[in-house]
């Protein structure tokens, strides 16, 4: 039986680097970000109920998500964010179940899931929790330089997400982010051995 490692962190962690070196070595990924674009892509399954829910003035005249209006929607109605993610959840949770089942042969995958903390539904996908962790201050840095937002939004997002102690809490293995990216792909080298072994037991 595939074991399934969920992979987590706050924004600027590096996560997602270190689930790009868990593919490097050929372990299964499943981004459950890149689900939700999916869903929400052109003829994306999760656009006839968007429209039923929220009405047809979040689509163009090609009946195409304008994705911006739904995230403003969302970040200023708390109403409006339980609703979509009551939506959105199920249809991601199903996909990500989907996709590993393709993968069954496998000693184990990776599926990177931001909201692992913020959201228990997505617990039951994993067997294993693994945190990408390093201090908020360094978080802070790499994002401002990545996107070039000011350091007041940036503490907004971070506000907006899991404390780090919450991470922690669920957390089976903790990846301390904090060098370089040859000291990552170190650290990812010896949990893929170590998760080889579980798989193995």
């Amino acid at each position: 039986m595939t074991i399934w490692i969920g992979l987590t962190g706050g924004i600027g962690s590096g996560k997602s680097q270190a689930a790009a070196e868990f593919l490097h070595l050929d372990v299964p990924l499943i981004d459950a970000d890149a689900i939700s674009r999916q869903l929400t892509a052109p003829k994306g399954k999760a656009l006839p109920i968007i429209r039923q829910v929220f009405g047809a003035s979040l689509f163009d005249e090609h009946a195409c998500l304008k994705r911006g209006e739904l995230r403003n929607l969302v970040f200023s109605s708390e109403a409006a964010k339980h609703k979509l993610e009551a939506l959105m959840h199920p249809l991601i949770a199903d996909e990500i179940s989907r996709q590993q089942s393709v993968y069954s042969d496998r000693p184990y995958g990776v599926i990177e899931l931001p909201l692992l903390a913020e959201k228990p539904v997505f617990r039951v996908l994993v067997d294993r929790v693994l945190l990408i962790d390093c201090s908020r201050e360094n978080r802070l840095k790499r994002v401002m330089q990545r996107s070039g937002l000011e350091e007041e939004e940036v503490r907004k997002i971070m506000a907006a997400q899991a404390s780090d102690e919450q991470r922690r809490a669920i957390a089976d293995d903790v990846l301390n982010n904090i060098g370089t990216l040859d000291e990552l792909k170190a650290k990812v080298g010896r949990l893929h051995r170590f998760y080889q072994y579980l798989a193995q037991a």
